[in-house]
């Protein structure tokens, strides 16, 4: 149905209302969440919907359009925006942890210090992602057209294809579907601990990676569509376009609503998380600098998406933050170099 509403769109809002359509299962299952204080829930759920975008999701465009068509092409300015601004991620996440790893206070102050930090972060990351759609759609749009648009080619093969509802009707549909999630996900939540005390799964492992691959179901399957069309740019601006919208507006929301809420959601994610995310984003970065992709791209990342699933899988909840044990074994290390 997002699909049907980009018939009546420019081509720079086709992404962004795709991503924001297939957003809605991760925030609403993480505002319930948050609500009953399931802050590793809520936190995992963000970071898994991140990291499935940018290696599953994206990963999959690379590897079916990559079959499909010897060497496909995309905007690279564009790209290289969106890992700029995916780089601004990371490091929100990074320092956060970090300052939790130097802080040797007591439990009570670090947790004070970490909420102010994230609070004051969050707002700026609001910012930054405000100014990132002024700059998208409206001051500098030309940036992240279609380097294969030629003479209207893509609007009119889009004309051609059948539209089956009127974008009122689809809009209408899209809004009935959310607040039967909104029922789904009170269920979801609740059914949580079931699961791990019948399965033994962690909580991590269900938020961070069962949930994201539902909830990005919908726009998985739309972003490996449109990639095996040939059209890599609008794939690229679901899955890349859909993990900014997450980890720069859609976690800071998050963190000012759990401040507003009295609830303790900061942007502290544990070590072993935070470094996932950054190679996951380094990754990204190296593979779409130069514009082009293909199927052992898309290979690379789907390995890496699995590498990090399965050592979510044996990450068990009650493992303490090692940023502290990091830190002392990287300075032990830096003797010998």
């Amino acid at each position: 149905m997002a699909e049907e509403l980009d018939f009546a769109l420019e081509e720079a809002l086709d992404g962004l209302i795709n991503s924001t359509f297939g957003n809605a299962v991760e925030v609403i299952v993480s505002i319930v969440a948050l609500s009953k204080n399931e802050i590793r829930i809520v936190q995992s759920s963000m970071l898994g919907s991140v990291l499935s975008n940018i290696l599953l999701v994206l990963g999959c465009c690379f590897f079916f359009g990559g079959i499909n068509y010897h060497e496909q092409s995309f905007n690279s300015t564009a790209a290289s925006t969106m890992s700029s601004m995916m780089t601004v991620a990371s490091a929100s996440l990074i320092i956060p942890s970090t300052l939790y790893a130097s802080l040797s206070s007591s439990k009570a102050d670090s947790r004070e210090n970490i909420l102010f930090l994230s609070h004051g972060t969050a707002i700026i990351l609001l910012i930054v992602y405000i100014m990132y759609l002024f700059f998208q759609l409206r001051s500098h749009p030309d940036l992240f057209e279609s380097p294969n648009v030629e003479a209207g080619d893509t609007r009119e093969e889009e004309e051609e294809e059948e539209r089956i509802l009127n974008p009122y009707a689809a809009s209408i549909l899209l809004l009935i579907i959310t607040v039967l999630v909104s029922g789904c996900a009170e269920y979801l939540v609740g059914s949580i601990e079931p699961i791990v005390q019948s399965t033994g799964m962690s909580r991590t492992f269900i938020g961070l990676i069962l949930i994201p691959i539902v909830g990005n179901a919908a726009e998985h399957v739309t972003a490996v569509v449109v990639a095996c069309k040939n059209k890599m740019d609008l794939a690229i601006g679901v899955a890349i376009g859909s993990s900014l919208q997450i980890a720069l507006f859609v976690t800071p929301f998050l963190v000012i609503l759990g401040w507003i809420m009295d609830k303790d959601m900061t942007l502290h994610f544990q070590t072993f998380e935070t470094v996932a995310f950054f190679i996951s984003g380094l990754v990204v970065t190296i593979l779409i600098q130069d514009g082009k992709s293909n199927y052992l791209e898309g290979g690379l990342c789907l390995g890496m998406y699995v590498i990090i699933a399965i050592g979510f899988y044996v990450y068990p909840d009650d493992a303490g933050d090692i940023g502290a044990v990091a830190s002392q074994l990287a300075s032990r290390f830096a003797v010998f170099i």
